[in-house]
């Protein structure tokens, strides 16, 4: 059986070219009613043009489908707020939001302006914030929504130059992290979407022979399954880039466990750093207090 979206009201942020118009366009085309946000500013976000959206919706109509759109820019509480807006006033509910707006304004970190790595985080992350705490009531009320914020492996594993991006992008997995606790009883399931592809922002970054093969579709199927009602996936990050999938997760080691009736020096942790850093132990990283507990209950320290 496929899986549709019919019925169902999207918002797709930053959905005017490279990823998040791939992300709208197959939302559409299996029935979705498709917010395009786009203020179509340039990579560092300066500028605008309302064409860049308003090209997506007349593809998706011309197909078909139904969409409107959204100039406004996520960076402002009250403009994310017109974002939401626009979907309910459209189509009376929201179902789901996908937070793919972005900008980039690389410099290495000397040489990075405050004002450089503020905006980009204005951007990325409180851009999914604002959109997000717009659409919760929305979806708390109707006890339904999927939300997929976009993370990216510049925070999860660093890139040069990219300070202010890669904080950003893991401020929104922290944010699904709770999310994912506080949305579960109302049916609501926040996960991630980890991309790489060839798109305005990252042409100049890949190398010529990889990137051809790094088509922006190639991700929005994983985008769109995270979507879908079917998806009971929670607090999950996916990445998608040239045709391959794969879970991304957070693991801890064994470790070691020091009686914490006892001093513990300097020393000790240095001698034991082999076995502090030994991976082949690692297991998922799932809980606030790791294997602590466990480890204390072993001791006879607690019950």
């Amino acid at each position: 059986m496929d899986v549709r979206f019919d019925d169902r009201v999207a918002i797709v942020t930053g959905a005017g070219a490279g990823l998040g118009r791939q992300h709208a366009l197959l939302l559409a085309s299996r029935g979705a009613k498709v917010v395009v946000n786009d203020p179509g500013g340039a990579v560092d976000g300066t500028g605008g043009a309302n064409a860049v959206a308003d090209a997506v919706v007349a593809e998706i109509r011309k197909a078909g489908g139904e969409a409107v759109a959204s100039y406004a820019s996520v960076a402002e509480e009250a403009l994310a707020q017109s974002i939401i807006d626009t979907a309910v006033k459209a189509w009376g509910r929201l179902d789901i939001l996908v937070c793919n707006a972005g900008v980039l304004r690389d410099k290495a970190f000397n040489n990075m302006t405050m004002e450089d790595y503020e905006f980009v985080n204005r951007v990325h992350h409180f851009g999914t914030v604002y959109c997000v705490k717009a659409a919760w009531p929305i979806m708390r009320k109707q006890s339904y929504g999927r939300i997929v914020v976009t993370t990216s492996g510049s925070g999860t594993v660093g890139n040069f130059g990219q300070a202010n991006y890669g904080a950003a992008k893991m401020a929104v997995n922290g944010l699904i992290n709770v999310l994912r606790h506080e949305g579960a009883k109302y049916n609501i399931r926040c996960n991630a979407i980890s991309p790489s592809a060839l798109t305005r922002m990252t042409e100049s970054l890949l190398p010529p022979d990889i990137g051809p093969w790094m088509k922006p579709e190639l991700v929005s199927p994983a985008v769109a399954w995270l979507c879908s009602e079917e998806c009971d996936q929670n607090g999950e990050i996916l990445a998608a880039t040239a045709g391959g999938f794969a879970r991304v997760q957070y693991f801890v080691t064994e470790g070691v466990q020091f009686d914490p009736a006892e001093p513990v020096s300097i020393e000790m942790v240095r001698d034991s750093l082999g076995r502090i850093r030994d991976l082949s132990t690692a297991k998922p990283y799932t809980g606030l207090m790791g294997n602590v507990v466990e480890k204390l209950r072993e001791m006879g320290r607690i019950k």
